[in-house]
């Protein structure tokens, strides 16, 4: 059995946003139950130079939709940014994941040998498609949904690695 680039990239993307969902729910509960508001989770970051938890949300789901989109080559879907509760969080990973489910697998057909523009700062960089997934769009990905999970480990929520890696 041959991997696909549709198999390196759409279930690994799903399964950690559904992870992270999860992660979500629990970071929820925990403040309730402990009578903390959300906003000191939905804002904590881990150093003073770093992104809030919810930057890295929606970083996160931006490199799945983004890294997804460009390597199939259809349009990366533009999401405004203006989450402020757990709420909207889950409905823009769940968005995510709708998008991503979307496109189909013969998208993907071809895409290891397709050059793809990303915009980049100065200026927009040229990449052949699967090496922008494997050296890109995925170490990115999980960059942030591992920041993410640090800020609210690093705050007392209750999860370990089993609910950063999710059920597989």
């Amino acid at each position: 059995m041959s991997l696909s680039v549709y198999d390196l990239s759409v279930p690994v993307f799903a399964h950690s946003l559904k992870a992270l969902a999860d992660i979500l729910t629990k970071a929820e509960a925990h403040a309730d139950a402990k009578k903390i508001e959300h906003s000191v989770f939905l804002t904590a970051r881990l150093a003073p130079d770093m992104f809030t938890f919810t930057r890295q949300v929606q970083l996160a789901t931006d490199f799945a939709k983004g890294g997804t989109a460009r390597i199939a080559g259809v349009d990366v879907p533009s999401y405004a940014d203006t989450e402020v509760t757990f709420a909207e969080l889950h409905a823009r990973i769940e968005k995510t994941l709708a998008f991503i489910a979307s496109i189909a697998k013969d998208k993907f057909v071809g895409a290891e040998g397709r050059d793809i523009v990303v915009p980049m700062r100065p200026e927009p960089k040229t990449f052949n498609a699967l090496t922008y997934l494997r050296h890109g769009a995925i170490p990115n990905f999980f960059f942030h949904t591992a920041t993410a999970y640090d800020i609210l480990r690093h705050n007392g929520v209750e999860i370990g690695k089993r609910d950063f890696l999710g059920v597989y």
